[in-house]
């Protein structure tokens, strides 16, 4: 079962999966508000001052809200707000993180406080959830009520949207800066809401991981699953395999300089995205695509021979020495410092095309390996082939199959899904942002198909997979593989503007999810990507602004 890199042919996997694609749709209940509102987008942008005099309309957020009731006077922000929060420590960071965003574009002091109106984040026992809010505007400023600081934050991106796009620059603009009355109240589908970066095919700095941070937070993503490592490079320092980080990863795809991160950029990157109330999921991919390891240690070969340093793109040649005790030191070091530089609950472990494997080494090794992350208290994350073994309890497997992946696999996972394994949902010609848009897309693979605007939104994961019970679904994530790809740019645009859709899948109940809303909504988000300096891809599936 074949992935996502290779560029080479996969005529035996494809001819394997003959499956009728299926596409998937809930209830409309957005559409005929957004759709009147679909003018608007081309009004606006031909007339920023009348954008600017007009709030954003609170239904026009991504991802859409839960509940949204509009009315009443908007409130502006003016030179006398002030943004009040609660007396704890991390209230003020949020705090400061809001108007850190504002001050430039606004010019305003807005000083933090502790009484007064204005803007007010407000921690409050109440339904919300752990990463639930309510946000009410008025005349007189605007709540944002939460249980948790997650939903505090996750708040703050709401008010941010419902700002004009100018907000994010970092000049001064001239506003005025309304936000519209009424309520949102709001919390997430799944727990689980994920993006993945690989930065083993092409190495990416911490500056550049923590700008697409701050992309991800800005669409509620809460997962930041790294992929640290794989045949072209291993990419974070071991202190008891020292060899692996300056050696294994000394290149990358098409022979680049490659790159590592020290411990202290792992720790860097961890504080930064947990300040986004993001958490950082870390991918060790074994016991296949670990060429990078097997060429800085002969011994983890099963003939002691270390292979070249490897810079294509093929899949499925390199495996672990299953046999060797060797083996299981290594992974038992390595699952041990990684864990204790880590302080989120997952760690995972990859599994996935490991061709060069048994598959009862399969077996033995992940029944092994599975319980080391156990130990050093974690929980084990693998992609879906690990349902071929024996997941442990607890365990959540990601399926990155197609439409067309055969039934047997797909039966193999709803089996272990009903046995109690949990699933997140990256299918691979849906929400894998490196496949190209359109066959002229000049960045990006087509191995899983094309995959434009609307196919990579447009499916449900409660009823992705059948078989599979609606409970199993832990949450979406969508993968960014780099073969390809070596600057932010490439990244932006690979990823918009197809992450604010899988964001939605995400967070969004199912009941809002109707294409034809949520394309004027993502068209709507087009200036404020422009004003952060995002580059992305102008689908004409999207009634992008004009002028």
């Amino acid at each position: 079962m074949t992935r996502h890199h290779s560029t080479t042919p996969r005529t035996t996997r494809q001819t394997r999966r003959t499956r009728t694609p299926r596409r998937t749709r809930t209830p409309r209940i957005l559409g005929s508000l957004l759709l009147v509102a679909a003018a608007g987008v081309f009004t606006f942008a031909a007339n920023p001052a009348a954008q600017a005099a007009t709030p954003p309309a609170l239904d026009r957020v991504v991802p859409a809200p839960a509940s949204v009731k509009p009315g009443g006077t908007p409130y502006r922000i003016t030179r006398a707000t002030g943004v009040r929060v609660d007396g704890s420590a991390e209230v003020r960071r949020i705090g400061a993180y809001l108007t850190g965003i504002l001050r430039p574009s606004t010019g305003y002091p807005l000083p933090l406080t502790d009484h007064g109106g204005g803007i007010r984040l407000h921690l409050k026992k109440g339904d919300f959830g752990a990463e639930g809010y309510r946000l009410h505007s008025g005349a007189g400023g605007v709540t944002i009520t939460a249980a948790a600081p997650a939903g505090l934050f996750h708040g703050v991106q709401t008010l941010r949207q419902l700002l004009p796009a100018a907000v994010e620059k970092k000049t001064v603009q001239p506003g005025p800066w309304r936000i519209a009355g009424g309520t949102v109240e709001d919390r997430p589908r799944y727990a689980y809401r994920g993006a993945m970066l690989d930065v083993s095919r092409h190495f990416l700095t911490v500056s550049q991981v923590k700008r697409y941070i701050d992309q991800l937070a800005l669409y509620k993503i809460n997962k930041l699953h790294l992929h640290l490592s794989d045949d072209q490079g291993w990419r974070i320092a071991i202190d008891s395999w020292p060899r692996l980080a300056p050696y294994g990863g000394s290149t990358e795809v098409g022979g680049g300089a490659g790159g590592h991160y020290s411990k202290a950029d792992y720790r860097e990157i961890v504080r930064y995205a947990a300040g986004r109330y993001l958490e950082v999921v870390p991918e060790i991919d074994m016991p296949g695509h670990t060429n990078a390891a097997l060429a800085s240690y002969a011994e983890l070969n099963c003939d002691g021979v270390a292979p070249p340093l490897y810079t294509g793109t093929q899949v499925g040649f390199s495996s672990l020495c299953v046999p060797k005790q060797v083996t299981y030191d290594f992974v038992d070091d390595v699952i041990r410092e990684l864990a204790a530089l880590t302080p989120g609950r997952y760690l995972h472990i990859g599994g996935d095309e490991a061709h060069s494997t048994s598959h009862a080494d399969y077996v033995t090794f992940m029944d092994r390996v599975q319980p080391l992350v156990a130990k050093y208290g974690k929980t084990a994350i693998g992609w879906h082939q690990l349902t071929g073994a024996h997941p442990v309890k607890g365990a959540l497997a990601q399926y990155w199959g197609l439409d067309r992946t055969s039934a047997a696999e797909k039966a193999q996972v709803a089996e272990a899904a009903r046995n109690g394994t949990g699933l997140i949902l990256s299918p691979a010609d849906r929400v894998y942002l490196d496949m190209k848009y359109t066959k002229d897309t000049p960045l990006g693979l087509d191995w899983a198909g094309l995959a434009e605007v609307r196919r990579s939104y447009d499916w449900d994961p409660g009823a992705y997979l059948d078989g599979v019970p609606a409970s199993a679904v832990r949450g979406v994530e969508a993968p960014l593989w780099t073969e390809t790809l070596k600057k932010s740019a490439d990244i932006e645009y690979m990823a918009f503007p197809r992450l604010p859709g899988a964001a939605e899948l995400g967070w969004s109940p199912a009941a809002t999810h109707d294409w034809d809303a949520y394309r004027v909504r993502l068209a709507a988000q087009a200036p404020r990507w422009d004003a952060l300096g995002i580059t992305y891809y102008r689908s004409p599936e999207v009634p992008w602004p004009t002028g």
